[in-house]
């Protein structure tokens, strides 16, 4: 497919009075997903995001959520998310169909970027981390309510792999059965869907945001994986961030992270600021369980390049979702933070 040309369709639609010079590829490499930096001959550049995975409705959703975030995030937030374009009143959106293809297309004013972090963090980089995560977290908890309402949680998420598992996974399906309801029964435990929510990421990474020189947020420049949840769906992320192992050209997602002490270094610094609860202490190996059977296992597919996507699933069955119960210790974690 010459997604290209979707591009120069899209654009076409938005504003056809602006030609388009050329158009270059800035994808990760690694997901269905693609991104494009524009560069239109009055010398202004722009971002596309082009997407086919899922609904269009839930990508409109879910870019519309985005953007109403980056406009209402306090001032010291103004410039870190990237807001897409509006023609009108309206965000815009392209959609392309054919009897190949159903294409989406949604267009950003390209981010600045200052500072990234070390591939290996220092103690005083994870302590001002936690400070900083937590401060944004909580600016995010002040305006959850002025955003619009999303149709997806973790359990519709959960339900729709059972419903897909015998056909998509048949060597499997009794094993992430097993795993789906160990999920459901113990976030009913827990209640979690009395957990606030909240803008979350999911897909936080060492490459994807800068900070300015005093450690705060600066940008942040991905423009995948996102949706409203509990804070704690972020955390597995910023486990590996702040991993002694430091950022990974290989993907993996071991559950180790989130039991070493650099990641309980975080959370202190993190519970000062916005503090934690023992529920959502109780509430961290599930989040990361949601990740394995919901994106890697559901969804990996379409999120990575089909060679990925089969070494990270075999992984998932064989290594991460087996031990979990081995390797995470809600004690060690709840004396950390004194709860």
């Amino acid at each position: 497919m010459d997604f290209l040309t979707i591009i120069r369709y899209a654009w076409m639609a938005y504003d056809s009075t602006r030609p388009i010079k050329r158009i270059t590829d800035i994808s990760a490499m690694v997901s269905t997903n693609h991104v494009y930096k524009i560069r239109l001959e009055d010398g202004n550049n722009i971002i596309a995001k082009l997407s086919y995975f899922g609904k269009y409705e839930h990508f409109v959703e879910d870019h519309t959520i985005i953007n109403a975030l980056s406009n209402n995030l306090p001032v010291r937030y103004e410039n870190f998310l990237s807001r897409a374009l509006m023609k009108g009143n309206q965000l815009f959106f392209h959609r392309f169909q054919n009897d190949i293809i159903d294409a989406w297309v949604v267009f950003f004013r390209p981010i600045k970027i200052k500072k990234s972090l070390p591939r290996r963090l220092e103690d005083q980089d994870i302590a001002q981390l936690g400070k900083e995560f937590a401060e944004f977290h909580k600016s995010c908890s002040l305006i959850r309510h002025t955003l619009p309402i999303t149709s997806k949680n973790m359990t519709t998420d959960i339900n729709q792999l059972l419903l897909e598992v015998d056909d998509e996974f048949p060597q499997h399906a009794d094993y992430i059965k097993k795993q789906c309801d160990l999920f459901l029964n113990n976030t009913y435990k827990i209640n979690v869907h009395g957990f606030e929510k909240i803008p979350v990421f999911v897909d936080w990474n060492i490459g994807n945001f800068s900070m300015s020189s005093n450690g705060k947020f600066y940008s942040r420049w991905d423009y995948d994986w996102f949706r409203m949840s509990s804070r704690i769906v972020d955390f597995y992320f910023i486990s590996r961030i702040v991993s002694n192992v430091g950022d990974r050209t290989l993907f993996t997602y071991n559950v180790d992270t989130l039991m070493e002490d650099r990641f309980l270094l975080f959370l202190k610094h993190y519970h000062e600021i916005y503090p934690l609860t023992k529920s959502e202490i109780l509430f961290l190996p599930e989040a990361y369980r949601f990740f394995l059977l919901n994106y890697v296992v559901r969804e990996g597919n379409y999120f990575f390049r089909k060679s990925i996507a089969a070494q990270l699933q075999h992984e998932v069955f064989e290594q991460h979702l087996p031990n979990i119960e081995q390797v995470f210790s809600a004690d060690k974690i709840l004396q950390t933070l004194g709860l």
